[in-house]
Order: C-alpha cells, then sequence, then structure tokens
C-alpha cells in the first residue's frame, strides 16, 4: 500500500514541476504574497485625520490640543469653528475623529467636583479602526490628566472623557465584519465556479466535443459566464439573510441600492474566473489560479485593514481590485443606508473592469481555442 502510494506522490510532483504554468504558481504567488502581506497588512494607525472643535480658547485646552498635535497618531486636518460643521466632517470621511473641548471646560478643571468633559466624536463605519483611535485618544488624555493633576495638586482625573461614534454607536465589531463577509464568500464562491468551468472540460475531455457543436465562441463564454452570475447573487443573497437574521446586522438602507452593487461585483468577478479557466488545463491549476488571486484581492480590499494605512503604490493597485468597492457598497448600504445616487462613484468601476475583464477572457478564450 505504502509503495503505491510512493509512486503516486512522485507521479503528483512530476506532472506539477514539468509543466510551466504550476511551475509559476509554486514559485511566484509565495513572492506576490509576501510584498502584499509585508506592506498591506498592518493594524498600526498612523497620521489619523482629526478635527479640532475647541470652544474653550484657555491655555489648558491650547495644551490639550498641542498633546493629540505632539503624538505621531493623529494629525490634524480641520479647525472646526461652529458645530454644524461636524457632521459634513464625519459624513464625506474628512477625519476619523472630531475633539469637541466645551466653553467650560478650563473652569471646570480648577473644580475638583466636577470633572471637565471632552467628547470625541468617531466614524464607527470601521470599528476595528474607531476603537483603534479611541486607545489611543484616551492615552493622551491620560498623560494631561497626570501633567494637569501634578501642576495643580489634584487626587481626582481633572477630565472625564465622553465618546460618541457615528453609524455603528456601540462599534460592535460584528456589524463591521459580517456585511465583509457577503463580498468575500461570494468573490470566493464565483471566481471559484467559473474558474473551474473550462478547466473541467478539458480534464474531463469534454472539451473537444463541445468545440464540434454549432456554438460559437461567444455563446460558450456566455454559457459559461451566466451560471457563475447567478450562483453569484444567490450566495450573496444568503449571506445578507444570515447578517440580518441571524447575527441582527442592521440593514438601515434599501436592497436596490444593494443588489445594483452585487450584480455589478458578480460580473466583475466572472471575467477574471474565465482568465483563469481559460488558461488552466486541470481544475488543479485553476484552483491554484483561483487564489492566486482571491488571498491578494482580500488583503487588498480594506477588508481587515484600512486602505489609507498602505504605501501609496499599494493604494493605486488596489483601484483595480472589484472587491475594494464592493465592500464600501456593503458597508454604506448596510450601516450608512446610501441610496444609488450616493454610491455611483463605486459603481462603475466595477463595471468598467468588468467589461475589461470579460473581453480579455474572450480573447484568450478564442486564443486557447484555436
Amino acid at each position: 500500500m505504502w509503495s503505491r502510494i510512493y509512486a503516486l506522490l512522485i507521479k503528483e510532483f512530476l506532472n506539477l514541476l514539468k509543466d510551466k504554468k504550476s511551475r509559476f504558481v509554486l514559485i511566484g504567488p509565495p513572492i506576490f504574497q509576501l510584498f502584499v502581506f509585508g506592506y498591506a497588512a498592518t493594524y498600526d494607525l498612523n497620521q489619523v485625520p482629526i478635527a479640532i472643535y475647541n470652544e474653550d480658547t484657555s491655555i489648558a485646552s491650547r495644551d490639550l490640543i498641542a498633546k493629540f498635535n505632539g503624538t505621531p497618531t493623529f494629525k490634524e486636518v480641520l479647525r472646526i469653528s461652529y458645530h454644524e460643521q461636524i457632521a459634513p466632517a464625519l459624513d464625506n470621511k474628512d477625519v476619523l475623529m472630531v475633539v469637541h473641548i466645551g466653553q467650560h471646560f478650563s473652569r471646570d478643571l480648577l473644580l475638583a467636583q466636577h470633572p471637565a468633559k471632552v467628547q470625541i466624536l468617531l466614524d464607527g463605519r470601521n470599528s476595528n479602526t474607531a476603537q483603534i483611535a479611541l486607545g489611543y485618544a484616551q492615552t493622551v488624555l491620560s498623560d494631561f490628566n497626570i501633567q494637569w493633576a501634578k501642576q495643580h495638586k489634584l487626587s481626582l482625573p481633572p477630565a472625564k472623557l465622553e465618546v460618541r461614534a457615528w453609524f455603528n454607536p456601540n462599534l460592535e465589531s460584528r456589524w463591521f465584519i459580517v456585511p465583509g463577509i457577503v463580498g468575500l464568500l461570494t468573490l470566493v464562491v464565483t471566481v471559484i465556479v467559473t474558474a473551474l468551468s473550462v478547466a473541467r472540460e478539458r480534464e474531463q475531455g469534454t472539451f473537444d466535443q463541445l468545440l464540434v457543436t454549432p456554438l460559437s465562441p461567444l455563446e460558450i463564454l456566455i454559457g459559461k459566464a451566466i451560471p457563475g452570475l447567478v450562483i453569484g447573487v444567490i450566495e450573496s443573497s444568503f449571506i445578507i439573510l444570515m447578517a440580518v437574521l441571524w447575527f441582527k446586522v442592521p440593514l438601515v438602507g434599501s436592497l436596490v441600492p444593494l443588489y445594483i452593487g452585487i450584480i455589478l461585483f458578480v460580473f466583475a468577478v466572472i471575467g477574471i474566473g474565465l482568465m483563469i479557466s481559460s488558461l488552466a488545463v486541470t481544475q488543479q491549476q485553476g484552483l491554484l489560479g483561483a487564489f492566486l488571486f482571491i488571498v491578494p484581492a482580500v488583503i487588498l480590499s480594506g477588508y481587515a485593514t484600512p486602505i489609507a494605512n498602505m504605501p501609496p503604490l499599494v493604494q493605486d493597485l488596489t483601484l483595480i481590485n472589484p472587491l475594494r468597492y464592493f465592500l464600501i457598497i456593503l458597508r454604506g448600504v448596510f450601516l450608512e443606508g446610501l441610496s444609488v445616487s450616493q454610491l455611483l462613484d463605486q459603481y462603475w468601476p466595477m463595471l468598467l473592469i468588468g467589461i475589461l475583464n470579460l473581453g480579455m477572457a474572450g480573447w484568450l478564450f478564442r486564443r486557447r481555442m484555436y
């Protein structure tokens, strides 16, 4: 028994090493993914854009602002003059956090019975980033408290932090993660289904039989694409249903902008799967090619780490990733209730990517046929 297994292992390794595409899959992806993980996968926050709303022009408030500006974690990009500027700054993602110092901050600091209040307003759409930024803000305030208490010989903390997160009031990480899973699983299922479609035909020896039918190459390509589209939409629908009913993630927006995004995303991903399938000779190569695309696509999508924290070159690379735009649509509809008009700038890149991918898949398909 063991001798037969050993012979089978030798045969499998010889098949992998003799095939040029298999050798590339074994060597190329690890090197590429090493750079992707090394540069893109980071949980550190640097130069977080914040806005300062200072209603107290005392020395104490200026000292607190100086502590925020003195840390490499935060970067003041906006100075707010009146309350109505807060909402647009957070809604448009100009800043991640607003530090609001009230009118009586310095007066309350001098009264031990009334701790001064500092309000932190956070963008809770990315709960993980918001929680990390909040931790840094609490550290800055703690340092200010210690310094102020030493200067004025106080025993109680002179300042008290009040936190309010927008779009995700309780900073539930599940509200941020579960909508992203819709994109991840849809990507995996759709790419694998389409990547194996033509490769399976070649491996089973039925591809030549398909070529002698009256079907044209374009008809064959469409026939391979439609099942992937249907499966991708069904997969997305099931996960959305589980997200709302089982995980209790609120769906604030309408289903119309959500399903427009789903169809466009699956349309874009199908082209990638068909390109892989047209190049793959065996199903094994199709699977390896699919995962070669899936892993970097997830890392460069902003699912786990903010794209803004990636190097500029890597940020430019994310522009060709359809999952990047789909995650914005998912979280925007789930948490913010965005409409179709507000998501147009996310729709058209996926449509363009889908057209280019299908065009390239058709060209590769015809070339491999003849």
